[in-house]
Formats: C-alpha cells, structure tokens, sequence
C-alpha cells in the first residue's frame, strides 16, 4: 500500500499502538533483513518496558499516520538523568520518503532537549542505511562498533550519540 495523504506524528497511546510496534518491526525487519523472532522479541521487551510506567517528563514515544493509519514510530527513555536513549524507530516501507524518520528524530531530539537531558544515544546495526542517513543528518556521531551475531545474522551493533548542549543547530529542520 503506497500513501498519498498527509503525514502526522502524534504522541503514542491510543489502543493499538504497542501492539503495532511489536508486530510491524518483526514483519519488517524479517522481510528487509531476514531477522528472526529474537529481534521481534527485544522490541515486544522494550515496548513493554516503557508501557510498565514512562516518566512522562522524562520519556516519550510517538506514532507517524499517513491517512489515519499508523506508518512509523520511535521511543526516547531515559538511560540516566543526563542521557536518554532514543529507541525503535520504524517507518513502513509504503510510507518511506516522506520524511517520517526524519520527523519522529526531531520529536526525540526536541523533548530530549527540553527535558533536560545533556545527551542522547543510540544503538542500531550496520545493514540499516537508511536510519544511519537520518542519524547522521541530524548530528549524531557515531561513537563505537561492535559485531555480534543477533536475531539469527550476523551484524555489526553501532553506538551513536548526540551532544544536546551543544546548541539547537543540531536538530534537523
């Protein structure tokens, strides 16, 4: 399905929602990168992590609709009380080149800043171009490599960090 509408990014929480994250990161990271049920399952643990009881001052997570339905998400919990740690992001292939991931990034990068927090990091994987593009437009360096063998590939895990003190020049526009 290709999606023609409107995009929004709307705060996550309406019925539903959690349930979509889980299964949309496990259809598309298999279908994209051939990624097992382990991969499904650390998202289904870190969506019911943050569903247990988010610091709604501290942490925060957002749904993109294109047409009212959903096409993309992406997390922010706190690490630490100076760092927080931007999680899940996702946007469905029909609704890719709209500028989704770029948005919902911004969303974290603005309520990280606003929060409080001096730093925001990341982890992803090598094969996953398109978000590293996003990372990196926005000002995240990339702060250390690791390869790991998860969710039945072999990957190399990458860590990214934002300095958030450093002015507001860093967020994308």
């Amino acid at each position: 399905m290709k999606w023609e509408r409107e995009a929004v990014i709307r705060p996550l929480g309406q019925p539903g929602d959690l349930g979509w994250v889980v299964m949309a990161h496990g259809e598309v990271y298999s279908a994209e990168f051939g990624w097992n049920g382990e991969f499904e399952a650390l998202v289904a643990r870190i969506v019911a992590d943050y569903a247990a009881g988010p610091d709604p001052g501290r942490e925060a997570a957002w749904i993109a609709e294109v047409g009212g339905q959903r096409a993309g998400c992406v997390f922010l919990v706190a690490r630490d009380t100076e760092t927080a740690q931007l999680r899940i992001l996702l946007v469905d292939p029909a609704a890719r080149g709209l500028h989704l991931g770029r948005r919902l990034v911004a969303e974290c990068i603005g309520f990280a800043r606003q929060a409080g927090y001096r730093r925001l990091i990341l982890w992803t994987n090598e094969p996953l171009a398109a978000a590293r593009h996003i990372y990196l437009a926005a000002g995240f360096s990339l702060v250390s490599e690791e390869p790991h063998h998860s969710f039945g590939v072999s990957l190399i895990g990458q860590y990214y960090e934002l300095d958030l003190t450093a002015g507001l020049s860093a967020a994308p526009r």
